[in-house]
């Protein structure tokens, strides 16, 4: 899967620049807030992912401007295909001539992966980081777990609103079983999938982990839960689910809050048996991090055949030289595209385009 052209107007401070990107490292450079990042980003944007750095769409278009357009060419087994995004009043994707509401088109069709600053946090932030985490992969390989996750977040705020209203009006308790059986068959399909992704990831896992380490210590996974996972298919954890959120119905009417389910599971990453969020050295943690996501990039060509396209932001000057050596091998053959301030550090003896990005322009390409 190789990017063949990127144009981006009116994005965040870029006006207005064109990019054609060569088949291996792309360097993208230029000092702090110059829009290197907006630019990396507006790429990364075609997975059918939302930002990666949080912001809400409307933040994106620029100061003073009622729209912004990205529009990208991009080859996937010696197919090219057309894609845009137009944000204004109203979002439009187009994919190959036809007109969609939702990005989300694009989820499956063009594959990447992510590391920016904020992931080397993946592995001591909170269970929200991790959720999100597993979220984002499964979007990719499974274009429907979009639909399953909205869903199930609507029945949640549905369920949460009904918890709060019951100490009023006792008479709702009857109608918590409904919900909590509709609730149960959506938690169950989204912890299957990411039970499932993470035994796909996790022989790779350990694999990187060790080639960065030195096979000093041992990475593993383990999904966290209230709800006991002994091996179950999807209706046994559905019904599993369902007494979990019965009993914790007193605790949950009382906070107004449900506390069982998919949006409170955690993943536990451990170093020979221990959690490395509490244990783990700084370095153990960012290298954590490094593994899990170029074990993302592993199991989605395992599951589609395609090689996703690497996107790592500002993130080499973080890392040693040794794990800054292991990424540029370990990605060797891939298309990446790399921000950074200073591009003779990475670039070394690899072979790539560099780009100077300098107040939202293009200002040289090699």
């Amino acid at each position: 899967m190789k990017v063949n052209s990127l144009e981006t107007v009116n994005y965040r401070n870029i006006e207005n620049i064109r990019i054609e990107p060569c088949d291996t490292v792309n360097i993208i450079y230029g000092e702090n807030a110059q829009g290197k990042t907006n630019l990396l980003e507006s790429l990364w944007l075609f997975t059918g992912c939302r930002s990666f750095r949080g912001s809400k769409e409307q933040e994106l278009i620029s100061f003073d401007k009622d729209f912004a357009k990205l529009s990208m060419t991009f080859s996937d087994d010696g197919r090219e295909h057309e894609a845009e995004i137009i944000l204004a009043d109203k979002k439009k994707a187009v994919f190959d001539g036809v007109e969609h509401a939702s990005t989300s088109v694009f989820f499956g069709e063009f594959l990447g992966i992510i590391f920016a600053p904020q992931h080397l946090s993946l592995v001591k932030g909170g269970p929200y980081e991790r959720r999100k985490f597993l979220n984002m992969a499964l979007c990719q390989l499974r274009p429907k777990y979009e639909n399953v996750l909205s869903d199930f977040n609507k029945i949640l705020e549905q369920r949460n609103a009904l918890l709060k209203d019951i100490p009023r009006h006792s008479e709702l308790l009857d109608t918590l079983d409904i919900w909590d059986e509709r609730l149960a068959n959506y938690s169950a399909i989204i912890m299957t999938q990411r039970l499932r992704y993470l035994e796909e990831t996790e022989p790779f896992l350990k694999e990187i982990y060790s080639g960065i380490s030195g096979g000093k210590e041992e990475i593993g996974i383990k999904y966290e839960t209230p709800v006991e996972l002994s091996g179950t298919d999807r209706e046994g954890l559905s019904a599993e689910i369902f007494e979990a959120l019965k009993a914790a119905r007193p605790e949950d009417i009382k906070n107004g809050s449900t506390s069982v389910g998919p949006h409170r599971d955690d993943l536990l990453i451990m170093l020979d048996g221990l959690p490395v969020r509490s244990f783990g050295s700084q370095g153990q943690q960012r290298s954590c991090a490094l593994s899990l996501k170029l074990a993302e990039a592993a199991v989605i060509k395992k599951l589609t055949g395609k090689q996703p396209v690497a996107f790592l932001d500002d993130v080499m000057s973080e890392l040693d030289s040794g794990r800054q050596d292991y990424i540029l091998n370990h990605i060797d053959g891939w298309q990446v595209f790399i921000t950074c301030c200073d591009p003779s550090s990475i670039l070394k003896s690899k072979t790539g385009k560099v780009f100077e990005i300098k107040g939202g322009q293009l200002c040289s390409s090699t």
